[in-house]
């Protein structure tokens, strides 16, 4: 069934390569620049028609009457199933074009929230928020093979994070397009609108969207840019999926460590984001505005957390991700404690602290992608990705019955114990990729470029 699939939305191949040098600059310029823009629109729509749930949850609760434990085990079931999708998905992107790839998953994604829509019954929610979780898990995964075939291992960094930015501003403007619609026309348009933006999004990308730049007659992107004078012809395109499975990713020991240091960043994440404004509430005496303002500080100073990350590991680490995560995440320890112990009547210090904190985990959790795509080679990047994803989304599950569990024995001090001790743990797995790189500037260093 998986062979089919990709048969049908098999990767594009060579086309006859172009000679002319200056035609090449010209191509690469434009299609680099088109590539990036239209993953960033792409990426942010998928947002619009996933966090649109968060804004129209006081809606179930007060017009069907839903409980919060059904509306949870909502967002539980759709944690698991785009977690479990990103790595089944990103074996079959790394074999396919991201063209027809991406814009099938949004494409679904606004079938479903259209569907979700016309619905009330918890059964019918489910089972559409669910397949709805599927087509999400497609989302990113052939922009991690669009990013390192299009940007090469020198500037992947920084590029990645600017991507990675979309999903900051897919989030923010959902939260405002979705309280507008369900405060004038009722929650139900929060679903119709984004999903009649996502099907035109859709499109956009069929229209815009292309596979490598081998595809188009250019050549790779390593070669265009100087950084490597032997290629793998074939490296844009994995041949089999055991090749993925086995030989670039589940026996790659630095896959792993990142994958379990992402696991310990999304807990400290997620714990933050769902957390922070009960916890500014009981425990600070804010306001639930206040805490809202002040969380919207941690989710708007991650856009440049992310962005000197990817810049930082490129232009003074040469494309080490690790030591930035590191020096990231012992700086988030620290600021952790800080929130935690901060006296009572501080307002603004304590936005200032969780934007630092916002600063300071959107950049492990931008880069731990990269690394993982790097690691696995361009074969594998959206597989290796999607594994990390997997993690990733298995401790934002933890997170959330975790905190809550020790927060009602312990309080809060049993919380950010919880939350310390997975950045600390995150930081020991970081430590383990300290010296290593991508494999075409392992050999660019090796040679002293």
């Amino acid at each position: 069934m998986i062979d089919k699939i990709i048969a049908a939305l098999k990767a594009q191949p060579h086309a006859e390569p172009l000679t002319d040098q200056q035609q090449i600059n010209r191509e690469y310029r434009r299609w680099r620049l088109r590539m990036m823009y239209s993953m960033m629109i792409g990426y942010m729509t998928f947002y619009f028609v996933r966090k649109n749930f968060s804004m129209a949850m006081p809606s179930f609760l007060e017009q069907l009457h839903y409980t919060k434990t059904d509306l949870g085990l909502v967002l539980t079931g759709f944690s698991i199933i785009y977690g479990v999708g990103k790595f089944f998905n990103g074996v079959i992107a790394d074999r396919a074009n991201p063209r027809y790839f991406m814009a099938i998953g949004l494409l679904g994604s606004a079938i479903f929230n259209i569907f979700f829509g016309m619905s009330s019954g918890l059964i019918a929610f489910g089972c559409f928020w669910l397949l709805n979780a599927w087509f999400q898990s497609m989302g990113w995964v052939p922009c991690s093979r669009l990013l390192t075939h299009w940007y090469s291992p020198k500037e992947l960094g920084t590029k990645w994070g600017i991507c990675n930015t979309s999903a900051q501003f897919g989030g923010g403007g959902i939260m405002i397009l979705s309280g507008f619609l369900i405060t004038n026309y009722g929650w139900r348009s929060a679903f119709y609108v984004p999903g009649i933006i996502a099907v035109l999004v859709g499109l956009f990308l069929l229209n815009r969207l292309r596979d490598t730049p081998q595809s188009l007659g250019l050549p790779p992107v390593e070669e265009y840019r100087g950084e490597a004078h032997i290629t793998d012809a074939h490296e844009d395109t994995a041949e089999s999926m055991k090749e993925v499975l086995f030989k670039y990713v589940l026996t790659n020991k630095l896959v792993w460590y990142t994958s379990m240091a992402s696991f310990f960043v999304y807990i400290v994440r997620i714990g933050v984001l769902d957390w922070a404004p009960t916890f500014l509430k009981e425990s600070k005496g804010s306001s639930l505005a206040g805490a809202g303002l002040k969380v919207a500080l941690f989710e708007v100073s991650g856009i440049f957390g992310q962005i000197a990350a990817g810049y930082i590991s490129d232009r003074f680490f040469k494309g080490r991700r690790a030591p930035i995560n590191v020096i990231y995440m012992c700086l988030l320890i620290f600021f952790m404690f800080y929130l935690w112990k901060l006296p009572l009547g501080n307002p603004i210090l304590e936005g200032a602290v969780l934007a630092t904190i916002g600063f300071l985990v959107y950049g492990p959790q931008m880069l731990v992608y990269v690394a993982a795509a790097e690691f696995a080679s361009k074969k594998a990047a959206a597989t290796a990705t999607g594994m990390v994803g997997v993690f990733s989304y298995f401790g934002s599950a933890v997170c959330g019955l975790g905190t809550g569990l020790l927060v009602d024995k312990w309080g809060w001090d049993g919380g950010f114990m919880f939350f310390i001790a997975a950045a600390v743990f995150g930081t020991l797995m970081f430590t383990l990729t300290w010296k290593h790189r991508s494999p075409v500037l392992e050999k660019l260093h090796a040679k002293g470029r």
